[in-house]
């Protein structure tokens, strides 16, 4: 802990890198991605400040639309889309994701119920070899569930109706740093 105390310190010794944000914020991208500590959307795009809108959920869920039933989520991706005027949304997936391993595997998740009642917004359960560590397969075919799911929202359907918004899924490998995007006409996932 000491060390983010340390940096924390530090941060703050520079106000004038930073006064500007006081004025409001502008991001580009609505980057939706797992909570998981690994996953660092800042240091993966280069973002700055700023730049980046996030929406980071255990699995990097999109839960289902709900009108009257309002959520956290469902709240971030409107803002973001209808106040801030992203032009992109990203949904990165990762590699060695518990979350996901967990669905793919079907494990008990009996003891965290939280986690587990969570975790049951990702219906369909994602497709993937169980033997994988990575659960590459899995967490690919989850971020495109995903996409769709987001295209349910009306916010999200009319930015793509009117030609103002995008969508893209990710998939982050921890063990190595690359990035793939899908590739919409070959249904692959390749390096960015």
């Amino acid at each position: 802990m000491q060390p983010l105390i340390d940096n924390a310190r530090a941060f703050g010794r520079r106000p004038e890198e930073f006064a500007r944000l006081a004025e409001g914020q502008s991001p580009d991208v609505l980057f939706i991605t797992c909570s998981d500590s690994r996953v660092v959307p800042a240091l993966i795009t280069g973002a700055r400040p700023g730049e980046l809108f996030e929406l980071r959920t255990a699995g990097n869920i999109v839960p289902p639309y709900a009108p009257g039933r309002p959520s956290g989520e469902a709240a971030t991706v409107e803002y973001a889309v209808e106040v801030l005027g992203v032009r992109d949304v990203v949904v990165c997936g990762h590699s060695h994701c518990g979350a996901v391993g967990a669905l793919v595997r079907g494990e008990d998740l009996d003891a965290v119920p939280a986690v587990r009642d969570w975790l049951a917004h990702a219906t369909p359960r994602p497709a993937g070899t169980a033997e994988d560590p990575a659960v590459a397969e899995g967490v690919q075919n989850h971020v495109l569930t995903q996409l769709l799911r987001l295209r349910s929202y009306p916010c999200v359907a009319g930015g793509l109706a009117d030609g103002r918004l995008g969508l893209h899924a990710w998939y982050y490998e921890v063990h190595t740093g690359t990035v793939l995007a899908h590739r919409p006409h070959t249904d692959t996932f390749t390096a960015l």
